[in-house]
C-alpha cells in the first residue's frame, strides 16, 4: 500500500507570518511607468455596496445591458507635499521639508528641528532622482486626525518632475489629478486582522481522528528527534490577518466629490458620511472600513481588466 501524500498547506509566497509595523506599505516605484504625473494617492475604505452599471464592453454577453455589480468606496482626501527626496544611484541625497506646512501638523507628528534648506539650493547633477513624500489631509474626513504619511514616486523626466513639485509646493493635490474613471489601478494595505489562531484556521490543514490524543486541532508530527528541530515549513499557530497584500488591476467605475453623490451612498455602515472625494472600485478591497489603503498605477496591466468598460448609472444599497 503506498504512503499517503498531500500538498503542503499554506502558501510560503509570504514569510514570515506576521503582523506588519506600519499600515501604508512601501512600494518600487521605479518598477511602475504607467499612469500621470504622480504614480499613486492615499484613500481609506468605507466600505462596499452594489453599483448599477451599463455594461459597454466589446464582445460581451451583457453588452448594453444594464447590470449590477459589487463595488468599493473609498473617501479620499487632498494630499499635500511634506518634504522633497532627492536621489543619488539608488541612495537618499537629501530630504527638504516643504516651506509652509500645516501649523496642526506639529502637533500631530515629530518634526526635525532643522529644515531652513531650501528646495532651490539642490543644483542639478547633484541628484539623478526625485520623489515626494505627501500627507493626508484626513481632519477634513470623520476618521481622525493624525494625518497619514507615505512616499511617492512621479513619473516624467527630472525637469517634469521638478516642474510638478515646484507647482504644488503649497497646493493641494486632489484625486482627479492623479486618477480618472475607466482607470486601472492597484491597492495596496492590510488585510482584516485575526489575531492568535490556531494551524487549522491558519493554514487549512485537515482535522485529526476524534480520538486522537493530545488535541484535534493539531500538527500530528512537527518534526523527527533527530535533528531536533522544527522547520519553519511545519504549520503553527500564530499571527492571522494584517498582513501586507496587493489586490492588482481592479477598474474604476466613478469619481468625484461627496456633494455629488446621491443618499443612498450617507452613513455607511462603521464608517459614517463622506465628506471629501470619493472613488468607486469594482470588486472587493483587502481592510476594513477606515483602513488606510495606497492607490498606485497598475504594476502589470491585464488585458481582459483593461477591455472591460462600464457606464456608471447609480449606487444601490
Amino acid at each position: 500500500m503506498p504512503s499517503t501524500k498531500s500538498p503542503r498547506k499554506g502558501s510560503l509566497q509570504f514569510w514570515p507570518r506576521k503582523r506588519v509595523n506600519k499600515f501604508l506599505p512601501s512600494v518600487n516605484w521605479k518598477a511602475i511607468n504607467s499612469g500621470k504625473n504622480l504614480k499613486g494617492f492615499i484613500g481609506y475604505k468605507a466600505g462596499m455596496v452594489s453599483v448599477e452599471v451599463k455594461d459597454l464592453t466589446p464582445n460581451s454577453m451583457t453588452k448594453d445591458k444594464k447590470i449590477i455589480i459589487p463595488a468599493t468606496v473609498l473617501e479620499c482626501p487632498p494630499m499635500k507635499i511634506y518634504s522633497i527626496r532627492f536621489y543619488k544611484q539608488g541612495i537618499v541625497y537629501k530630504d527638504i521639508l516643504s516651506e509652509s506646512l500645516d501649523k496642526e501638523l506639529k502637533r500631530k507628528i515629530k518634526l526635525p528641528k532643522e529644515h531652513s534648506q531650501k528646495i532651490d539650493s539642490i543644483k542639478n547633477g547633484e541628484y539623478d532622482d526625485v520623489s515626494i513624500i505627501v500627507y493626508s489631509q484626513v481632519k477634513k474626513t470623520a476618521i481622525k486626525k493624525k494625518p497619514d504619511m507615505t512616499e511617492i514616486g512621479l513619473n516624467g523626466s527630472l525637469e517634469e518632475k521638478m516642474g510638478f513639485i515646484k507647482s504644488h509646493l503649497n497646493k493641494e493635490i486632489s484625486l482627479s489629478e492623479v486618477f480618472s474613471s475607466g482607470e486601472l489601478v492597484d491597492f495596496r494595505g492590510l488585510t482584516k486582522g485575526k489575531g492568535f489562531q490556531g494551524p487549522v484556521k491558519r493554514f487549512g490543514i485537515h482535522l485529526r481522528f476524534h480520538k486522537s490524543e493530545k488535541g484535534v486541532r493539531k500538527v500530528g508530527s512537527i518534526g523527527p528527534w533527530h535533528p531536533a528541530h522544527v522547520t519553519f515549513r511545519v504549520p503553527m499557530a500564530g499571527q492571522l490577518g494584517m498582513f501586507t497584500r496587493v489586490h492588482y488591476n481592479q477598474k474604476i467605475i466613478s469619481l468625484g466629490k461627496a456633494q455629488d453623490l446621491n443618499e443612498k451612498l450617507k452613513g455607511l455602515k462603521n464608517y459614517g458620511n463622506l465628506n471629501t472625494d470619493y472613488l468607486i472600485a469594482a470588486g472587493s478591497v483587502q481592510g476594513v472600513p477606515k483602513r488606510p489603503l495606497l492607490i498606485t498605477s497598475t504594476l502589470r496591466t491585464s488585458k481582459i481588466q483593461k477591455k472591460k468598460n462600464y457606464e456608471f448609472i447609480e449606487v444601490k444599497r
